[in-house]
């Protein structure tokens, strides 16, 4: 395994691959694209009214339904 030395630090190589990419990927993932968009949207619609009719009573769904939600605004938006 390769490592790099940096003001005494030693790091591996692909840990300095990961936070200079990683912000690259992020940015990225910005751009929208719509098509792309409207197919998530219409999936995760139907993601929360399913999981709506077949929910259980605890937090693990309750968060599950949060988080469909959350991806639906996010998608949904234009």
């Amino acid at each position: 395994m390769r490592y790099i030395f940096i003001k005494g630090l030693i790091i591996k190589k692909y840990l300095v691959a990961l936070l200079v990419l990683a912000p690259l990927v992020l940015l990225a993932s910005e751009t929208k694209n719509p098509k792309y968009d409207a197919a998530l949207c219409k999936v995760f619609q139907e993601k929360i009214k399913v999981y709506k009719e077949k929910m259980r009573d605890d937090a693990y769904a309750k968060t599950t339904l949060e988080s469909y939600k959350k991806r639906a605004k996010i998608y949904c938006t234009k």
